[in-house]
């Protein structure tokens, strides 16, 4: 078992505890988080995942400081739906990037399974955006992303970082359905 994996482990417990409840003090946690997953992802050949962590450090920077305009500091936030036309956009954005950057990743490195990697790096990326935009829809993308990359560290060796994910589907599955009352509430407040 790998100690920086195991830090990297509660660090996410703790930053999509936080999401789910609507807070924004998850942010630390996850920009904590995700410096630890670039190392450990590198180390494990899954190039698109260890990218995807610099990008998740930026957009969770921005997702604090939204968060925090909307009014985080003094009640969890509000969130919202997406129209269909964002909806559709977001899906074509996750398969023009799983295509393109899987086949980058297939003719220029030695990825282990580019095409997993990419899919999953696109549609984290549209779901990262989403949460810090306080779109339920991001609930439903890290569901699947969820799922996929249970698949994926499992048969890369990462036992631990699979077990996380399983938590985080839980949690995302809650996430989902908490935000989809607390918009149906009208409410910010949690």
């Amino acid at each position: 078992m790998n100690t920086l994996e195991l830090i990297a482990v509660a660090l996410g417990l703790a930053n999509v505890g936080l999401l789910v409840r609507r807070s924004m003090w998850n942010y630390p946690f996850g920009m904590a988080m995700v410096t630890l997953y670039a190392l450990i992802f590198f180390e494990a050949k899954l190039y698109g995942e260890a990218g995807l962590q610099g990008f998740f450090f930026v957009v969770q920077g921005w997702g604090w400081y939204l968060w925090a305009r909307a009014g985080g500091l003094e009640h969890a936030v509000a969130v919202r739906w997406m129209g269909w036309p964002a909806r559709i956009a977001s899906l074509v954005l996750v398969g023009l990037v799983t295509i393109g950057l899987g086949t980058l990743m297939h003719r220029l490195t030695d990825a282990a399974m580019p095409f997993a990697d990419a899919a999953i790096t696109g549609a984290s990326v549209v779901a990262q955006v989403l949460l810090s935009v306080r779109r339920i829809e991001n609930w439903i993308l890290w569901i699947a992303i969820d799922i996929g990359s249970i698949a994926l560290y499992i048969q890369r060796d990462l036992q631990l970082t699979a077990g996380l994910y399983c938590a985080f589907l839980v949690l995302a599955t809650l996430g989902l359905f908490e935000w989809i009352r607390a918009s149906r509430r009208g409410e910010a407040p949690a």
